[in-house]
C-alpha cells in the first residue's frame, strides 16, 4: 500500500471517530471474516480483533508473538479497502516501534492497552505511539485503552471510573483520538466516562448485556467494537453444524459462497 492511500485511510478513520454517529465496527481475525464483513454495505471500517487472532494461531490472548500479530494483520488489510485498526495488545516491549511496523503494512488505527500500568509509564508509551505516527506524517488514530475498571479487582467501581477518567484524560491530552475502556457496560458507568472524557471520546465493547448502539450513541459513546464475541458465534455456528451432521444433518441448501 502506498503512504497516499494510508494517509487517505487514516483520513477516513479519523472521520468517523469524529462523526456525531457512533462508530460500530465488527472484530475480524483473517483475510475471509475480513472480507465477509467488508461485503457489507454498513461496513465503514475494519477493526481486528487480537484475542481472535491469537486463538487462530493457537495462542492464549495476549501471548501471541509481535512478528505473528502483525503478519495476522497484515492479511487483513491486504484483503480489504475500508481503513483497518488492528487490536496491538499493549504495544509489546516497544510501541513506537510496533506502530510504526503497523503504519508500514497500510494500519491506520490501534487499540493499545495499558495493562494498568503506573500511570506516568502509561501516559509516556502513549506519547511515544503518537510521536512515532506523527514522524510517519500518518493521522494515526489510537484507540488508547485504559484497563482501570477491567483489572480494577476489589476496589469500589467509582474509584475505578475516576482512575479511568484521569488515565484517559492524560491519553487524549498526549494525543489519543479516542479511549477505551472495557467493563464500561450500563448507564451509571457509561454516564460518568462520557461526562469526564467528553462526548465523542469514549470508546466500549459490546459484550453480551451491554447496551445496544442506539443508546451508546445517545449517552455520547463515539465507538463501540466487539472483541472476541464475533469469533466466538461463528465457532459456535461451525460446532452446532458439525453437531448436527455427525446426525442426519446435511448442509443447507440456502448456504452462501462467501467463500
Amino acid at each position: 500500500m502506498t503512504e497516499a492511500n494510508t494517509n487517505a485511510r487514516a483520513q477516513q478513520l479519523k472521520a468517523l471517530h469524529e462523526a456525531p454517529e457512533i462508530l460500530s465496527v465488527v472484530n475480524v481475525w483473517d483475510a475471509i471474516s475480513a472480507r465477509t464483513i467488508a461485503a457489507l454495505p454498513e461496513t465503514q471500517a475494519i477493526a481486528t480483533a487480537g484475542h481472535s487472532i491469537a486463538a487462530s494461531y493457537g495462542y492464549a490472548d495476549g501471548t501471541m508473538p509481535l512478528d505473528v500479530a502483525l503478519d495476522g494483520v497484515k492479511r487483513i488489510v491486504d484483503a480489504v479497502d475500508h481503513p483497518v485498526t488492528a487490536d496491538l495488545d499493549d504495544g509489546y516491549d516497544n510501541p513506537a516501534e510496533t506502530i510504526r511496523r503497523a503504519i508500514a503494512i497500510g494500519v491506520v488505527g490501534a487499540n493499545v492497552e495499558d495493562r494498568l500500568r503506573p500511570f506516568d509509564e502509561a501516559v509516556s508509551r502513549v506519547q511515544a505511539i503518537i510521536s512515532a505516527a506523527a514522524a510517519e506524517g500518518i493521522p494515526f488514530q489510537l484507540n488508547a485503552r485504559t484497563d482501570a475498571i477491567a483489572r480494577g479487582g476489589d476496589r469500589p467501581i467509582e474509584e475505578s471510573i475516576q482512575d479511568a477518567i484521569a488515565r484517559g484524560r492524560a491519553f487524549l491530552d498526549a494525543g489519543a483520538s479516542l479511549v477505551f475502556v472495557p467493563g464500561a457496560m450500563t448507564r451509571e458507568v457509561i454516564e460518568p466516562l462520557v461526562e469526564g472524557l467528553g462526548q465523542g471520546k469514549l470508546s466500549v465493547i459490546g459484550a453480551p448485556g451491554a447496551l445496544p448502539a442506539a443508546e451508546l450513541q445517545a449517552l455520547g459513546v463515539a465507538r463501540v467494537s466487539y472483541g472476541p464475541f464475533t469469533q466466538r458465534v461463528a465457532l459456535r455456528a461451525l460446532q452446532d453444524l458439525a453437531s448436527d451432521l455427525y446426525g442426519s444433518g446435511v448442509i443447507p441448501s440456502d448456504t452462501p459462497a462467501l467463500n
